[in-house]
């Protein structure tokens, strides 16, 4: 099976570069790819799987793909929502949605699961086992689409899942893990500090709620250098702070926004309990009433040792001429909310290289200008039809389960 897979899969090549392109020049937001889920749908009607439409809170599409023969059931995420970024590259199939583009990749990790998923379809009499095909919206917009579909029930009977996504760091024919917990989770808050206002020439007769955010844009720093073990990850950001007025009159009011990052719950415990004690010593100190938001976004995304072993170790031994080298990655910042997949269902999220050839500069993933080496679409395919053929073919389950803890 794994021959015939790869060889199909080789063959559909330009294929998959062809729905990549088209996808592209209509890239749609979170929580309003109708036209893309559409597109989705039909490519898989007719065929002998079962489909599921608007899955969870948007567009989410689940394909079901049952082997001939029982057996374990696993799941396969790609996602396909795009971001309000204004595209700056000069490729011919750029976007026709103005001020939308695929900054992601997310056109490219669609692309190769469609194709990728027909061919298990045709290959399925050799299946033992069942296959979920996830493709699903809103990734780039909390609450994002994963939790929703994860809530809906229909993942349920999944024993493992994997995902995967591009990254121009790495050539082409580079496949990269990273095993427990590997990409950031993300807090967002929103602070409203209320003084009272006056002129610069009387302060005492005024409250000045700028410095009152100037004292916790200090403090909370210290969230960091002080409240966690110097051995763990967090970081703080103020990304805006509205106190524009006129350089002689003391506000009454201010507001305040940013995120927090983190690679593990405990820190984010640690920073969401500690953020809202300076918010009360804040009020206390400068006499301000405060209105203070904060919501936990995506959690830190984990990665289950084993699966991430056997990923790699497969994707080692394999003899594939478009699978270069397997190579471990950095722990990345960034957050996905693939990790609320993760949270319950054991698994793991890769990463395939799509460094754009002959380039003086490569931009990374959310800016105008990213592009991708379309030649790593098959890689990601390829890559995942072998983890899937030897998930089903070779792996010892019982030993496997045993060893799986949900964290």
């Amino acid at each position: 099976m794994k021959e015939q897979l790869m060889k199909m899969l080789e063959e559909r090549k330009e294929e998959m570069i062809t729905i990549r392109r088209y996808l592209h020049q209509y890239p749609e937001l979170s929580f309003k790819e109708a036209n893309t889920a559409n597109y989705i749908a039909n490519f898989y009607e007719g065929k002998d799987v079962d489909i599921a439409r608007n899955v969870g809170n948007g567009y989410g599409i689940v394909v079901t793909i049952k082997g001939e023969n029982p057996g374990k059931t696993i799941a396969l995420r790609a996602d396909f929502d795009a971001l309000a970024i204004k595209e700056e590259t000069d490729v011919p199939f750029k976007s026709k949605n103005d001020g939308v583009m695929h900054a992601c990749g997310h056109d490219g990790h669609t692309a190769y699961l469609m194709i990728l998923a027909d061919c298990l379809i045709q290959l399925k009499s050799s299946l033992s086992g069942t296959i979920k095909i996830i493709h699903q919206h809103a990734e780039e917009t909390p609450p994002g689409g994963a939790k929703s579909i994860l809530d809906s029930g229909i993942l349920d009977d999944v024993d493992h899942i994997f995902g995967t996504h591009l990254f121009p760091t790495e050539s082409t024919g580079t496949v990269g893990y990273n095993s427990e917990y590997s990409m950031a989770g993300r807090s967002g808050f929103n602070l409203g500090i209320q003084g009272a206002g006056g002129h610069g020439s009387s302060p005492h007769l005024a409250n000045d709620p700028i410095v009152a955010g100037a004292h916790f844009v200090t403090a909370i720093q210290t969230i960091i250098s002080r409240r966690l073990n110097p051995f763990d990850t967090g970081v703080i950001t103020v990304g805006s702070f509205d106190g524009k007025g006129a350089r002689n009159v003391i506000k009454d009011r201010v507001e305040l926004e940013g995120d927090a990052r983190y690679m593990s719950v405990e820190t984010r415990q640690i920073i969401e309990t500690e953020m809202h004690r300076i918010v009360k010593g804040i009020e206390a100190e400068f006499a301000v009433e405060c209105d203070f938001t904060y919501v936990n976004d995506y959690p830190p995304l984990y990665n289950h040792p084993e699966i991430t072993e056997f990923v790699k170790s497969t994707l080692e031994k394999v003899d594939d001429l478009d699978i270069k080298q397997v190579i471990e990655f950095p722990k990345f910042s960034g957050s996905e909310d693939f990790a609320y997949y993760l949270e319950k269902i054991p698994g793991t999220f890769f990463y395939i290289g799509c460094k754009p050839k002959g380039v003086e500069k490569v931009y990374f993933n959310h800016h105008p200008k990213f592009d991708i080496d379309e030649d790593s679409l098959l890689v990601a395919a390829k890559s995942v039809g072998h983890v899937v053929c030897s998930y089903f073919e070779q792996y010892n389950y019982s030993q496997f389960e045993k060893t799986i803890e949900i964290k």
